[in-house]
């Protein structure tokens, strides 16, 4: 179920996420990767697959909107609670708001299902990005730290949008009607069988999937070319230049080669080649040419990105090296880039007095007023344990940048840091109430409950971020918690009651759709 603008991800991999790249078993091109690559390679199946929204019948044209969506949701969950989801909020920041700048730049971008787009990285060495459904985009931090300018970022991701704009999942699933549900079938129940038995899962996926193998790729070829299409006129109406997604999928080509020993000949002959890029070379000759500044922040955001690529002593050790070598660069973006990459990675290994030694140097090149160079100089002031300091940066940042959804979160952890919990109690609660969909301010309210020893409303407080990121019966266990804590009043108990009522409905819907899946 996840589209891709490049194939070489279905060689051996590393372990992210188990539920997202099942999923990409589904779909029209990571399926050969169990079929060809060995199925003992297939992660373990975690709980959420029994669960799954119900695709539909065999007679349904496409999946509805509403269930692509609910789909992308499920995922989501399950891929924010892996280790290599980079929860990193300045590079989910400029994520979405690159992203953002694509989908509102081209009226058709959020196709007839009117999705609302959201951006992530996942830590991957491998060049790739994917569409899961319902409108969300992920991209590998080894594109991120390939991309040379922004323009081939905005080719990667408007090709990825174009997937979902034409609603490419949907379409699939109607495309092979009743034997779409066969090659679906089979793989979640392989991935069940490779528990125990990979031989099992093996023979399911061949039995299963055998059918529709030549349809689905036929499919995934036209709709690569319909994503590329699509992705060019994303990338004119934003303003970038359109010859950024030529240079970048034919480095990724030149990549691709390495794998090309193991990956079966059949995969080898995947338009991602001269074919593909010679299409996107002739569709350019329509669109005039057009120069595009790089912001800085993509320059911090790549700087960033390196240091958390391999989060252990060793990796932190190899990106300072590398970020050494680029602040001699003579261009000076790059150059500025790496001094707040290195004052990033200084922070991470507990030297906050050289990071902000670095930072200084940042903003005396000019990038004082800069939201990423802002919510750094918060962190160092949090990590020297000057509280008093960080509460008065994160204010003046908060009027700075109001929107920064970062910034915000940082200055409620500055308010805890100082001991003013009851402060953060009043500005979080009202954060909750304005953004209604973040688990991470419900974390935060909980840790500002606990600074005052309020036991009863800090687990409400977790049951809700829990809840939220999809965790049901880790939501109840709070719920059963706050139950039993010492201050919990009269009104405590009755908002209680009313949530542990309608978390149980809500599972119990779950699990019923679970069940009828298949």
């Amino acid at each position: 179920m996840i589209l891709e603008c490049g194939y070489h991800s279905i060689v051996k991999r590393p372990t992210f996420p188990a539920t997202a790249y099942l999923l990409a078993r589904l779909g029209i091109r990571l399926v050969f990767a169990a079929l060809f690559g060995g199925a003992s390679a297939l992660p373990p199946l975690p709980a959420l697959a029994q669960n799954l929204p119900i695709l539909g019948d065999a007679d349904r044209e496409t999946l509805s909107p509403a269930l692509e969506r609910k789909l992308g949701d499920e995922i989501m969950h399950n891929v924010r609670r892996d280790k290599d989801y980079l929860d990193d909020p300045p590079t989910l920041e400029y994520l979405n708001t690159f992203g953002t700048k694509l989908v509102e730049a081209h009226p058709e971008a959020r196709g007839e299902a009117g999705f609302d787009f959201y951006f992530f990285a996942v830590r991957d060495p491998l060049l790739n990005a994917f569409a899961l459904p319902g409108g969300y985009i992920g991209v590998h931090t080894a594109l991120l730290l390939a991309a040379q300018n922004e323009s081939e970022l905005a080719g990667v991701l408007s090709h990825e949008i174009g997937h979902v704009a034409q609603r490419h999942i949907a379409r699939m699933l109607g495309k092979q009607k009743q034997d779409s549900l066969i090659p679906l079938a089979s793989m979640l129940l392989a991935a069940l069988a490779a528990r125990s038995s990979p031989d099992a899962s093996m023979a399911m996926i061949m039995g299963g999937q055998g059918v529709t193998l030549q349809r689905q790729l036929n499919f995934g070829r036209e709709a690569e070319r319909e994503a590329d299409r699509i992705g060019l006129q994303i990338m004119r109406e934003a303003g970038y230049d359109t010859s950024g997604m030529v240079s970048f999928f034919g480095r990724m080509q030149s990549a691709t080669r390495a794998y090309n020993d193991t990956a079966p000949a059949f995969l080898r002959s995947h338009p991602l080649t001269t074919e593909r890029i010679a299409d996107i070379q002739a569709r350019l000759r329509d669109f005039p040419a057009q120069k595009h500044t790089d912001s800085i922040d993509f320059q911090f955001t790549r700087a960033r990105v390196r240091v958390l690529q391999d989060p252990s002593a060793q990796g932190t050790r190899e990106a300072v090296v590398a970020l050494s070598e680029q602040a001699n660069s003579k261009v000076p973006q790059l150059a500025v880039a790496a001094k707040y990459g290195l004052a990033f990675a200084a922070l991470r290994q507990g030297d906050p007095g050289k990071a902000q030694s670095l930072l200084n140097d940042v903003r005396a090149a000019g990038y004082k007023d800069n939201v990423m160079v802002a919510g750094m100089a918060i962190d160092i002031r949090l990590a020297a344990r000057d509280a008093t300091e960080a509460v008065r940066l994160a204010q003046t940042a908060r009027s700075s940048f109001p929107l920064s959804r970062g910034i915000a979160r940082q200055y409620a952890d500055a308010l805890m840091a100082a001991g003013r919990h009851d402060d953060a109690v009043a500005y979080l609660r009202d954060q909750a109430q304005q953004y209604r969909n973040e688990p991470e301010l419900q974390a935060q309210l909980a840790r500002a409950y606990a600074g005052q020893g309020k036991q009863a409303l800090q687990h409400l407080a977790l049951a809700e971020s829990y809840a939220l990121s999809g965790s049901i019966p880790a939501a109840l266990e709070q719920i059963a918690i706050a139950r039993q804590a010492p201050d919990a009043s009269y009104y405590d108990q009755a908002i209680i009651d009313a949530r542990e009522r309608e978390l149980k409905a809500r599972w119990r819907d779950e699990v019923k759709e679970g069940r009828k899946e298949f």
